[in-house]
């Protein structure tokens, strides 16, 4: 065989073992430093299939759609699924608090798909034995997992963001707006600082009306993750306080608000599926 032979064969035995490598890593996943904390991907299916209803206060979700787009979203879930331990403890406190934020939400929205359009709930993924939030059906962080190990393993107790309450979307009804992007490390305090506004001034979940304050049961279940310390609260009242415009309309009841005056009740929680298409 010639040299221009040969040269061309080794070049080819090069192609071919690079398109090898460049498969298997798309196979993978990426490493540490490829990971994508823009959340591009996961953003993009967001803005497609979440949809704000009027008020801009609540969204729906077009899960009709996601189930057309479920290999994007198994894209979405492999990224998260491919990060280490390892690589995971290298990054900054806001790039984890973000990752387990936003695999919550594309976990809870893939398990919906599950079994999407046959059930009304997400409370029908569960059994009388376990909830739809106990029930491993992900790997993160190199092992199995479940919803409530994000949210009461995790980023309760490790982080201390009460705001978080308003970004882990529980596909109901009762639960704050999914919002229509990906949350990031840049944007993070800003977001959830949105989410807070948006939650407390949806008059279906907190309101003010006849002299009392009717609250979403988030309050209830976790009031005491708001009395920590958070901003200098002491008790879950301040954080009606420091909302009081978002709350109420009248300049009256804003000013009870900040008093502190306002006897409190809750409104029982709808866990209706947050679907766009019912």
């Amino acid at each position: 065989m010639t040299s221009k032979g040969v040269n061309r064969r080794n070049a080819i035995t090069l192609i071919a073992k690079y398109s090898i490598l460049a498969g298997a890593s798309g196979a993978f996943g990426q490493t540490a430093g490829d990971f994508d904390h823009q959340y591009q991907l996961w953003d993009a299916l967001l803005k497609k299939h979440v949809k704000f209803l009027p008020d801009n206060r609540q969204s729906r979700v077009n899960y009709t759609g996601l189930a057309a787009d479920r290999t994007e979203l198994q894209k979405v879930l492999t990224s998260f699924t491919s990060v280490s331990k390892a690589d995971f403890d290298k990054w900054t406190h806001d790039q984890r608090m973000v990752f387990l934020a936003n695999a919550y939400n594309a976990f809870t929205v893939d398990h919906i798909l599950s079994k999407y359009p046959n059930l009304k709930s997400i409370k029908d993924l569960g059994s009388v034995f376990s909830s739809a939030w106990k029930k491993n059906f992900f790997s993160l962080l190199g092992e199995e997992r479940n919803l409530d190990w994000i949210e009461h393993a995790q980023l309760r107790p490790l982080y201390k963001e009460p705001r978080l309450h308003v970004a882990l979307v529980c596909a109901s009804i009762g639960c704050p707006a999914l919002p229509r992007e990906a949350f990031t490390p840049a944007r993070i305090d800003a977001q959830l600082e949105e989410g807070m506004i948006r939650f407390l001034g949806d008059r279906t979940r907190n309101r003010m009306a006849n002299g009392k304050l009717e609250v979403s049961e988030i309050f209830k279940w976790f009031g005491e993750d708001f009395e920590k310390g958070y901003r200098g609260f002491s008790k879950v009242e301040d954080v009606f306080a420091k909302y009081a415009e978002q709350l109420a309309d009248s300049p009256s009841d804003r000013e009870k608000l900040k008093a502190k005056s306002v006897p409190v009740s809750f409104i029982s929680y709808d866990w209706s599926l947050n679907d766009l298409g019912r």
